[in-house]
């Protein structure tokens, strides 16, 4: 089997307010391949969200340029726990109508500063009229629709989306993923997918029909290189935490986690091994499957539950 992609860029995204770099910052992994094919890397540490897609975007053409077909990697959620859409009364595909109502309502301004907490807020207030499901904000955001502090019960909402908590069985309890509905604090889940969907989202419109999500537009299923021969880029949520190593000297932990990640996903793909990990994950029942391909989505490389 053949390798399916020829580079493999990942996005490490930040909920930072203000412009920040290093630490809790955005990062972008591109690990390429040489004219020997020989695997290089290189890594982009923006201050800004708006600055890092526009360097995305540009790091995005010249590969594709070069011929290659592009792994992308997001490490934050593609879509919010199962029946966000709903009670919202959105119409659509769930994660599509999720898409387009984050992408109407976050501002994120150039200098980093955003109203993802006042969006947690109008969510709640619409869905509950109470401050869950959706919890976390500093004092200075907190209102009658968004606490500080998480709820007693998350009422009939699910705590986790089905791959955050597949994350659960994983041992140590530091591979545990956080909820979507934490919207602040560390290791936060659901601040940086109300900023990095709407980001993503104007990506893949500039992209065009030649990139695709997995598995919300792919759906589960092995991939071959026959599979991929009209697609340029498949993007995937990745969870650094599942790939180890090695950090090299005076490197940042998410400069390290982001590394990992390319470099494994890389490794893999070289071994030819890389399509299966696009096939559904074993233990899902056949309702459960649905939820993941058009609701939640699924967190690439973890493929058991």
């Amino acid at each position: 089997m053949s390798r399916l992609f020829g580079a493999y860029v990942i996005l490490s995204w930040s909920a930072a307010e203000g412009k920040k770099t290093g630490k809790s910052s955005v990062w972008i992994g591109v690990m390429k391949r040489d004219v020997r094919f020989r695997l290089s890397y290189e890594a982009h540490n923006p201050a800004t969200r708006q600055s890092a897609i526009e360097l995305l975007k540009t790091i995005l053409v010249d590969l594709h340029k070069r011929g290659d077909r592009i792994f992308l990697g997001v490490d934050f959620g593609l879509g919010l726990p199962r029946g966000t859409s709903e009670r919202l009364k959105l119409e659509g595909t769930p994660w599509q109508a999720i898409w387009k109502f984050l992408a109407q309502n976050i501002v994120d301004k150039a200098d980093n500063t955003n109203n993802r907490f006042a969006v947690a807020a109008k969510i709640n207030r619409l869905m509950t009229d109470e401050a869950f499901p959706f919890w976390g904000a500093p004092k200075s955001a907190a209102q009658r629709w968004l606490s500080t502090l998480k709820p007693n019960s998350f009422g009939d909402f699910p705590e986790y989306r089905l791959t955050e908590a597949a994350t659960h069985a994983l041992k140590p309890k530091t591979l545990h993923a956080k909820s979507q509905w934490q919207m602040h604090g560390a290791g936060v889940g659901g601040g940086q997918t109300f900023l990095g969907v709407p980001a993503l989202k104007a990506l893949i419109e500039a992209l065009g029909d030649s990139a695709k999500l997995w598995p919300l537009e792919t759906g589960f299923g092995k991939l071959s290189e026959a599979d991929l021969e009209d697609v340029s880029t498949v993007i995937a949520e990745v969870y650094p935490p599942l790939f180890k190593g090695e950090a090299e000297p005076a490197e940042v932990k998410d400069a390290t986690a982001t590394r990992l990640t390319a470099q494994a996903i890389a490794e893999v793909d070289d071994k030819g091994e890389l399509g299966a990990w696009f096939a559904a994950p074993t233990g899902l029942s056949e309702a459960d499957h649905a939820i993941a391909a058009s609701e939640e989505g699924w967190m690439f490389g973890l493929t058991k539950t």
